[in-house]
């Protein structure tokens, strides 16, 4: 299993900065980290601050998360058939939702050989306290970033007078409690305090977990595997059923009368089947908050 963490954060924030400084931390562990870049335009500028020696690939245009989930999910096969490394870290565009963002991450494919650490989330101290000079939609996806974090990074912290400081972190604890806070200069984080987050992917009911970073936390993912096949109208039953907090869904579900389980994705209430000619593991990844206790189809 590959530790994986999903860095994010407004445009700004200093989540490159971050980015460098984890490298640096990881390789004098011994660690060898690759890296998944998410870039809105057409050229690789911040890629630049990744050494040749660290395997990257870069998905530019802003393409990591949406329409580009399948493309990222190709890179990270990619990554893990030919380059020997470590620790993956996919840096999100600053115009990505955690939540696309995570969905471009778990795949079926490769569900199994990748520990979800969490997402760090870079915070612009200064732009926290202006963030009424955003506009609706830019503010929006600012706070949804931090409302998401497993760790939060108020970063920037030193550009602000001592009042300033303690405002932001009395507010950033108040809007998102279940984060671990951190005040931030540059982007710095001692690494081990990112190796102590618990993994997203919620351990089984029966299994003894040790207090970690991040046990709290609501949004999480979970994997199901399928011994039993279902007939749509079934299967489609379940879904309905689920609570409003089950974001995403994708996998390969076993479908009665159907010879290999088929492709199954959902989002925003809407559920798409497609034929899979090859015979897939039958199994789900969902992401959502608070799943580690709803009833699965078949249980």
């Amino acid at each position: 299993m590959k530790d994986v963490y999903l860095l994010s954060g407004f445009l700004g924030s200093g989540k490159t900065s971050l980015l460098t400084d984890v490298i640096r931390q990881l390789k004098e562990q011994g660690l060898k980290p690759a890296v998944i870049m998410n870039e809105l335009g057409k050229l690789a500028f911040d890629s630049q601050a990744v050494e040749e020696d660290v395997p990257l690939k870069e998905m530019l245009e802003g393409c990591i998360c949406c329409t580009g989930a399948e493309k990222t999910e190709a890179q990270i096969q990619s990554l893990l058939f030919d380059q020997q490394f470590d620790v993956l870290l996919i840096e999100t565009t600053g115009a990505a939702h955690p939540v696309e963002a995570l969905d471009a991450v778990f795949s079926p494919l490769f569900a199994e050989q990748l520990n979800i650490k969490g997402i760090v989330t870079v915070a612009d101290s200064k732009l926290w306290l202006n963030r009424s000079t955003l506009s609706p939609q830019a503010r929006s996806l600012f706070m949804e970033q931090i409302r998401h974090a497993h760790v939060l990074l108020a970063n920037k912290i030193d550009l602000l007078s001592e009042e300033e400081q303690a405002q932001v972190v009395y507010e950033l604890q108040s809007f998102n409690p279940r984060a671990m806070l951190l005040q931030t200069t540059n982007g710095r984080v001692p690494i081990q305090f990112l190796q102590q987050m618990q993994s997203m992917v919620q351990p089984v009911k029966d299994e003894i977990v040790p207090a970690q970073i991040g046990e709290s936390f609501n949004l999480g993912s979970r994997l199901v595997q399928f011994t039993q096949s279902y007939s749509e109208e079934e299967f489609e039953a379940w879904v309905r059923a689920l609570p409003e907090t089950v974001y995403r869904m994708k996998g390969y579900v076993p479908i009665t009368g159907v010879r290999n389980p088929m492709l199954f994705q959902y989002a925003y209430g809407m559920v798409q089947w497609l034929p899979e000619y090859i015979k897939m593991e039958p199994k789900l990844v969902i992401i959502g908050e608070n799943i580690a206790d709803i009833a699965i189809i078949g249980e």
